[in-house]
């Protein structure tokens, strides 16, 4: 079974990582990686392959940035002649990037079966570009590999179950490794920033935060005012978007520094009092690491995660300063995700389901 796994973005890498390994261990799978360049920065893309043990992409497209319509237009025209000199068995494509659409449209107008992994997640907020690419790709697609059975009644909602399989949460598999790992470990943390004293790990990326100056002013301002220092571990795009605006970060509790490789990001938000966010992939690994995350967002794909009150929505910004400090819930926590074994359930899956050539 021939499998041409498409990725380009960092959450894209964390759940490429348990899949190639299963892949590797099942024996009867090629594996072809493409890696079309979305994240273009060593520390959003290269360093990951390392630090979670990935093989080398056999192609880089290098696609790298630009506005939605360019970005994806570019990665179809490249990957038509790469599917086409493989002709793999299956297509497989992670999540809702750019890279996750353009990869499924490339291989059906190839007549390639292509499966969907992390099919089925809605945030039902149509202004969201991640959201867009999720739908899309979820009614192109030949097979659907939903984590949660939240996800599988959306897509059992949308006429699409037929086509779904419930395999579990491949992020959870890497998290849960890693976390083992490293459980031990010292974060690395900004100067004057420590683990006794106690801080809040943060991201923000997503253009609904950043693309407008008077919000991502005051999103700045509310993590600013927070009674703990705030690691923000600042996505290119923030860093971008603040300086075309002039808007200062480090300035009260921010302490901005760079992305951090996956391992060490895990003990970050392992040793922290809390994460503050747009991430929906951190939303979910603060979840997986018993850490309280609050999420500066309307709406979450991971609705799993606000049970118990575990994760917590604060749109407005306007609760940050109280529940973004709020203790450990104290309520016996469930395992929606599954038991760390997605990947081994992916790679079943995918052979059961191979089409005949």
């Amino acid at each position: 079974m021939r499998v041409l796994s498409i990725v380009g973005a960092r959450p894209q890498f964390v759940k490429l990582a348990p899949v190639a390994a299963a892949f590797a261990t099942a024996g009867d799978v090629e594996h072809v990686i493409v890696h079309t360049g979305q994240h273009y920065d060593e520390r959003m893309s290269d360093v990951f392959f390392a630090d979670l043990r990935i093989p080398d992409p056999d192609v880089h497209l290098g696609v790298g940035s630009g506005s939605h319509g360019v970005q994806t237009g570019a990665m179809l025209a490249a990957l038509d002649g790469v599917i086409d000199e493989h002709r793999p068995d299956w297509v497989l494509v992670y999540g809702d990037t750019n890279s996750t659409l353009a990869g499924a449209v490339a291989a059906v107008k190839l007549h390639v079966p292509v499966a969907h992994l992390e099919a089925g997640l809605r945030s039902f907020n149509r202004r969201m570009p991640e959201e867009h690419n999720r739908v899309l790709t979820d009614h192109a697609a030949d097979l659907l590999l939903p984590p949660t059975e939240v996800a599988l009644q959306h897509l059992v909602h949308e006429g699409l179950g037929d086509r779904s399989v419930v395999v579990g949460d491949v992020m959870t598999d890497v998290c849960f490794r890693v976390r083992d790992a490293v459980r031990d470990d010292a974060p690395e943390l900004p100067e004057g920033v420590t683990v006794e004293g106690g801080y809040l790990l943060s991201t923000i990326h997503r253009a609904e935060n950043t693309d407008d100056p008077d919000r991502l002013r005051a999103l700045v301002t509310a993590l600013q005012a927070l009674p703990l220092p705030v690691v923000l571990l600042a996505h290119p795009r923030l860093v971008a978007r603040c300086a075309e605006f002039g808007i200062a970060l480090e300035q009260g509790a921010v302490r901005a520094a760079t992305p951090l490789p996956y391992p060490q990001m895990v003990a970050a938000v392992l040793h922290s009092r809390g994460v503050v966010t747009d991430s929906g992939g951190l939303q979910k690994e603060a979840f997986l690491l018993g850490v309280p995350c609050t999420t500066l967002r309307t709406e979450t794909e991971w609705v799993e995660t606000l049970v118990d009150g575990w994760n917590v929505l604060d749109p407005d910004f306007e609760r940050v300063a109280e529940v973004a400090v709020r203790p450990v819930p104290t309520a016996a926590q469930a395992a929606p995700y599954g038991d760390g074994h997605a990947a081994e359930r992916v790679t079943e899956v995918l052979r059961e389901r191979l089409p005949s050539r």
